[in-house]
């Protein structure tokens, strides 16, 4: 982090920058129907974050979209507001898509086009009352598809990569006023580097996704897993069902509970066994925080449902949080995925006060550059803490050194305090991805202090 004099200065530069741009913006561009705003303090979902600018713009239409490109000299797109970080923040001016709600399938193509504007919660019961699905869900339906897939952000299932190896084109807007359609077919070798954009590329209007005929799921809830379990057999624990997470608050080397979701096919058990890997069925719903009612909790019990009623965690219609909270999380290769669960345990003591609970899951390899698993099956060990960002920010660096021999891969929208350095070190193509981000916007409009610092720094 910069020093407070250091700050100021680059306060007063993009002051000087804003009013410059402005009058320049003022003078030399076409006169553009200007884009809705909306004034006043806002804060992320979680309530962590106060973003550092009051402006916000609304537009309807991609031509307003360009004028407020034009209109400044820093702007950054904002979704769903589900980011923990800075990802988003912008200290002169924000975009939301919000109003760009549009859902188009391509039944032939077997390809859904969404607005950047809809959320997965939107998105699955329009699809799936035509007969199509998506590959897999986080465990949250209320985010937006556009933003989850610009973060790398997942659900679960060892042969399920994150939510973005689903993209097949993407529809953006440039730093320089271009509408521009992004895809493997023009793009070829270098579509993999777009993907994954953290909103650095452009502002994203639409994007398609591939789809599948839709299917039904059952969920069972296994208590009590030891982790001695996972020594040798963590591999096909997680491989059990289509989706499989383990919760645990680090106490009594045990995961508290296994939820297993799986795909109703012939093969499926129509009474799931009793125990499972020295863990036992659970006998009514169950909220991953003990204690807590499972009334916004999916089904569970084996009963089958929609696959988008099984994927999640929460139901679309539930506030999905208990309350405040922060998040993180880590990506290790699954081939030492149980040395690195070891290896965090070692700071149970001190991490159980702070924390809500911890998932484990596991996302496949995929080959989009700045993935946090590209090139390696992986595991992701996420922490939802209390809200007690004090403690936690003296939390994460212990927790980083613990997983520093395997090579962590932070989530690009949730806490950490991994310095760039290493943080860049981890990915191969990370040159090629700053390459391509300043191909399509040279003067960095749409960079902020969180991809400066941990990127273009």
């Amino acid at each position: 982090m910069g020093s407070d004099e250091k700050d100021s200065n680059d306060m007063d530069k993009r002051e000087f920058l804003k009013g410059t741009g402005a009058i320049v913006a003022g003078a030399l561009l076409p006169k553009l129907t200007p884009a809705q705003t909306a004034a006043g303090n806002r804060t992320n979902w979680a309530g962590n974050l106060t973003y550092s600018t009051d402006h916000l713009d609304l537009p309807t239409t991609v031509e307003e979209i360009r004028h407020t490109i034009h209109a400044h000299t820093h702007l950054k797109a904002l979704g769903a507001r589900h980011s923990f970080n800075s990802i988003a923040d912008s200290t002169e001016d924000q975009v939301s898509l919000k109003h760009f709600d549009q859902i188009e399938l391509n039944a032939s193509a077997k390809t859904v086009t969404v607005g950047a504007g809809v959320t997965y919660g939107q998105l699955a019961p329009y699809i799936d009352s035509r007969g199509f699905a998506v590959h897999n869900l986080a465990s949250l339906p209320h985010i937006s598809v556009v933003g989850a897939c610009a973060t790398a952000t997942h659900g679960s299932g060892s042969r399920n990569g994150n939510l973005s190896t689903a993209v097949r084109s993407i529809e953006m807007v440039t730093a320089a006023g271009d509408v521009v359609t992004l895809s493997r077919e023009r793009l070829g070798d270098q579509f993999p580097g777009v993907v994954i954009g953290l909103g650095a590329l452009g502002i994203i209007t639409r994007i398609t996704l591939e789809v599948q005929p839709t299917f039904q799921m059952t969920q069972v809830v296994y208590e009590n897993l030891p982790f001695e379990e996972l020594e040798h057999n963590l591999a096909g624990i997680f491989a059990s069902g289509y989706s499989v997470s383990l919760f645990t608050d680090w106490q009594k080397h045990r995961a508290t509970q296994v939820w297993i979701k799986r795909r109703v096919d012939a093969k499926t058990p129509r009474h799931p066994e009793p125990t499972f890997h020295g863990a036992t069925l659970a006998t009514r719903n169950l909220h991953p925080l003990a204690g807590h009612s499972a009334e916004n909790c999916t089904e569970q019990m084996g009963v089958p449902g929609p696959w988008y009623e099984r994927l999640p965690h929460f139901r679309m219609n539930f506030t999905p949080s208990s309350g405040a909270e922060l998040q993180s999380e880590f990506f290790v290769s699954l081939d030492r995925a149980y040395e690195a669960i070891l290896a965090v345990e070692q700071l149970r003591d001190q991490v159980t006060p702070h924390l809500f609970i911890t998932e484990l899951r596991t996302i496949a390899a995929d080959d989009l550059w700045i993935s946090p698993a590209y090139q390696r099956s992986s595991m992701a060990i996420h922490f939802t803490w209390k809200p007690e960002w004090a403690a936690v920010q003296k939390l994460l660096p212990q927790i980083e050194a613990k997983l520093a021999p395997f090579e962590a891969r932070p989530h690009w929208a949730k806490l950490f305090t991994m310095s760039p350095a290493v943080l860049r070190s981890h990915y191969r193509k990370m040159a090629d991805w700053k390459a391509l981000a300043t191909h399509y916007d040279p003067q960095g409009k749409f960079r902020n202090a969180f991809l400066n610092q941990n990127i273009f720094a």
